[in-house]
């Protein structure tokens, strides 16, 4: 009996220390070693469709076949999603970004339109940019501002649409590239409306149809798609931001698996396998960011 019991310890001590194996922050090494690397991504724009495609999918895809590993997506969301990677909460207060308590970790990188911002940059570590962005401000279009005429000075552009909001109501969404910190609109008098149901970033759109706030943040990625499956019932007024980037996110202790992927990015840039699949997911992308797809490396 004793040597039954100590034997089905043994058991479950070596399972549970294999779930915590499974579960830990691994760089190149330990992932070639597993011959699996897990990509987590968010159904958001064409970069995870959520029907197992996207512009992101297929570049992690590329990335794992080149290491010799297996592929898995692993579904998340904004809220989750640093969690997910690092196995700590993140917690901002203020300038300050906190990593607090001990949570599973689900995947080994983050792949998903997922813009570099500050704040992210001081608990993750970016690879080279995969993509860019920009943050406009959209309007319905039965609304009576008009798009800004624009001009040569991105900064003046970014002030005259901010002074169109006036008293109007405008969507934000908090903790994402769509928080309204990020762009000087918190704390200066602004009618926000948070939207909190989900962190769905596809959910902006039909919000602002369904008349939750008469304005709306929006960056290009998700509103070239939206002006598109929406024709005709939303415009672009002008831009709120800088131009951004989107890259993929590392864990800070994997740094070779980060110079793994800078390599095999720079590799399918210089040998167009990128611009085909950036053709494939967002055709007219290049006429707005001319600059960014002229970079071969």
């Amino acid at each position: 009996m004793f040597v039954s019991r100590l034997l089905s310890v043994t058991l479950s001590l070596i399972f549970f220390c294999g779930c915590l194996i499974s579960t830990a922050r691994a760089d190149l090494k330990e992932i070639k070693e597993r011959g699996e690397l897990r990509h987590l991504g968010i159904r958001y724009a064409n970069f995870v469709t959520g029907a197992g495609d996207g512009m992101d999918v297929e570049i992690v895809q590329g990335f794992a076949k080149s290491l010799g590993v297996k592929y898995a997506l692993i579904f998340t969301d904004f809220d989750n999603v640093l969690k997910d990677l690092l196995g700590k909460q993140v917690v901002r207060k203020g300038d300050e970004v906190l990593l607090e308590g001990n949570h599973p970790v689900k995947g080994d990188m983050i792949a998903t339109g997922y813009t570099v911002l500050p704040w992210r940059q001081k608990v993750v570590a970016f690879s080279e940019p995969i993509f860019p962005t920009q943050v406009w401000l959209i309007a319905r279009s039965d609304s009576e501002l008009l798009p800004i005429k624009g001009s040569r000075d991105l900064s003046r552009d970014i002030q005259d649409t901010k002074s169109l909001i006036g008293s109007r109501s405008l969507l934000v969404m908090e903790k994402t590239c769509l928080d309204p910190g990020l762009y000087g609109l918190k704390d200066k008098g602004f009618d926000l409306r948070k939207y909190t149901k989900n962190t769905n970033l596809n959910e902006m759109v039909p919000a602002l149809l369904h008349q939750d706030a008469e304005l709306s943040l929006l960056d290009v990625a998700d509103a070239l798609i939206d002006l598109q499956k929406w024709t005709g019932k939303i415009k672009v007024i002008g831009p709120v931001s800088e131009i951004q980037v989107m890259a993929a996110a590392f864990p800070k202790d994997a740094p070779e698996l980060r110079a793994a992927f800078d390599a095999y990015l720079q590799k399918i840039r210089a040998e167009g396998t990128y611009d085909a699949i950036v053709k494939r997911y967002y055709p007219g992308i290049r006429s707005y960011f001319p600059e960014f797809f002229a970079r071969k490396s």
